[in-house]
């Protein structure tokens, strides 16, 4: 496996600037079994396209070798980040939503086998129990981009799986919801009662530090939390498009779970008076705080009515460097001045940016969408990287504030070269600002082009058995004029069954 020389080929695309046509007619770069298909970004605004740049660099840099859950030998995965030795399950299903299964199909396809396990009772979904089922949705776009039905036939044995496991074993069914953290494994995002872990950072630790409250069955984390049960719902809703697709019978009842959780979502975690959701509920209490990634999946999903979406664009904190992962910070983390904040409270995650921007930008808010697209932007050209984490104010490289064993409550740091940091900007560019909205039958193209930006254009992108070029000029989000390969169409959308070059050029009111 000649890794050398697969970076030597990806510093030489980001030397010249992008994908040479002569020197990659394919628009594929092909060395040692990786295939990359990589995207080139050009706009009137350079720091977009820059920034796109070093995406791309931050994603492909973070390809190693690796064996594990389903790979019976060394074969390249993405890992999640620099200063990480193996992926993550959470982490290679965000990854591959985001993009990375456009650039990387194969080795994205790896990364999602990499997480697997084989029980007795077949494949299961592997890692942090309460929201490993994010690789339903993170394997269902590797379909949809990808068309990989051998693929989609093992996903849709793991989801079945999975879900009649934590329906067994953290699902409550007085509440019609599932136990569990949200998206934090750390103890600072959580409030006091989640995070006497005996000074551990864990709130994995939470369980055998607080024996006589802990539940079961399962792991024993009573909480339960609005991210965590949006990605449920979408689980039960996606096992059975997955089903569809594959023409064979779906269960019966997915349609109906999916139904009443939506229900008890509803019911438990909206908060009339705040105009949005509650961050958790359980024995000790609610917690009204603001969880950044739990009202995009709520609004992503169709979770949220058209007057409660409203409600939260309205109503959301937003930082001055971007949406915080949570808001407010916790008490305990605080100092004089105002600028401490919790490692997992208050700080501003890229992941999180990439799903609220593209949530933005579904429903036509230029101004929000902007925000989360230019801070990120600004923060990789800066620092020639997209690290993990960063400052809500200050908007600088910041680990924040979390608890250490012995040592107390001390500064973390801020990992580099963060891989789904990295891929949430290519969300932000192909979900957002382009506007692809991928399906079964095709892509469609909704961009949402902010005040600032003319003139977008982003070529070899490659779909199923196609390479796209895009091509946008104007701003806004309303379609004046679409053409593909020079043929004017009433609708911009390139059916599945395409191939070759599709050369999509629209023209903005």
């Amino acid at each position: 496996m000649n890794l050398a020389r697969l970076t030597m080929l990806i510093l030489a695309w980001l030397q010249l600037g992008g994908f040479s046509e002569a020197a990659f007619p394919t628009g594929q770069l092909q060395t040692a079994g990786i295939a990359l298909y990589l995207p080139v970004l050009r706009t009137n605004e350079r720091i977009l396209s820059d920034a796109f740049r070093i995406a791309i660099g931050d994603l492909v840099g973070n390809v190693s070798l690796f064996q594990g859950g389903l790979l019976d030998k060394p074969i390249p995965v993405i890992f999640a980040g620099l200063d990480y030795g193996t992926p993550w399950t959470r982490d290679a299903s965000i990854n591959a939503w985001n993009g990375a299964s456009l650039i990387m199909p194969n080795v994205a396809r790896n990364t999602l086998l990499s997480v697997l396990r084989r029980t007795d009772g077949g494949v299961r979904i592997g890692g942090q129990y309460w929201d490993c089922i994010v690789w339903t949705t993170g394997a269902w776009h590797h379909y949809l981009y990808t068309g990989d039905r051998e693929f989609l036939a093992l996903a849709m044995e793991a989801t079945r799986n999975s879900l009649a496991y934590s329906e067994k074993t953290e699902f409550d069914v007085a509440e019609h919801l599932f136990r569990g953290p949200g998206w934090s494994d750390g103890v600072a995002g959580y409030p006091m009662a989640y995070a006497d872990c005996g000074g551990s950072s864990a709130i994995l630790d939470w369980p055998k530090n607080n024996p006589n409250k802990k539940l079961t069955p399962g792991y024993g984390i009573p909480m339960k939390a609005l991210s965590t049960n949006c990605l449920y719902y979408n689980a039960y809703i996606t096992a059975g498009r997955m089903a569809h697709a594959l023409g064979v019978p779906s269960d019966p009842h997915w349609a109906r779970k999916a139904e009443l959780l939506k229900k008890a979502i509803h019911r438990r975690f909206w908060n009339k008076e705040k105009g949005c959701y509650r961050f958790l509920v359980g024995p000790f209490g609610p917690c009204d705080h603001q969880e950044g990634l739990g009202h995009s999946y709520a609004l992503l999903f169709g979770i949220a009515d058209p007057q409660q979406a409203e409600a939260v664009f309205r109503n959301l904190h937003i930082a001055p460097a971007g949406i915080p992962c949570a808001w407010p910070s916790f008490p305990r983390y605080d100092n004089a001045d105002g600028t401490a904040f919790a490692w997992h409270a208050g700080t501003v995650w890229p992941q999180i940016q990439g799903f609220w921007a593209e949530t933005a930008s579904r429903h036509g808010k230029t101004k929000i969408f902007a925000h989360e697209l230019f801070n990120l932007a600004r923060h990789a050209t800066r620092d020639r990287q997209f690290a993990e984490i960063y400052h809500p104010l200050s908007g600088k490289i910041y680990g924040g504030m979390q608890e250490a064993g012995g040592k107390g409550i001390i500064p973390w740091k801020a990992t580099s070269r963060q891989t789904w940091a990295a891929t949430a900007y290519l969300r932000m560019i192909l979900l957002g600002l382009v506007g692809m909205r991928f399906d079964t039958d095709g892509v469609q193209f909704r961009p949402c082009v902010p005040d600032g930006i003319s003139h977008v254009e982003i070529e070899n992108v490659k779909f199923r058995n196609m390479h796209l070029k895009i091509t946008i000029d104007g701003t806004g989000t309303k379609i004046k004029d679409c053409t593909i390969n020079a043929r004017s169409v009433a609708n911009a959308f390139v059916d599945v069954a395409q191939t070759g070059r599709q050369n999509i050029v629209i023209v903005l009111e």
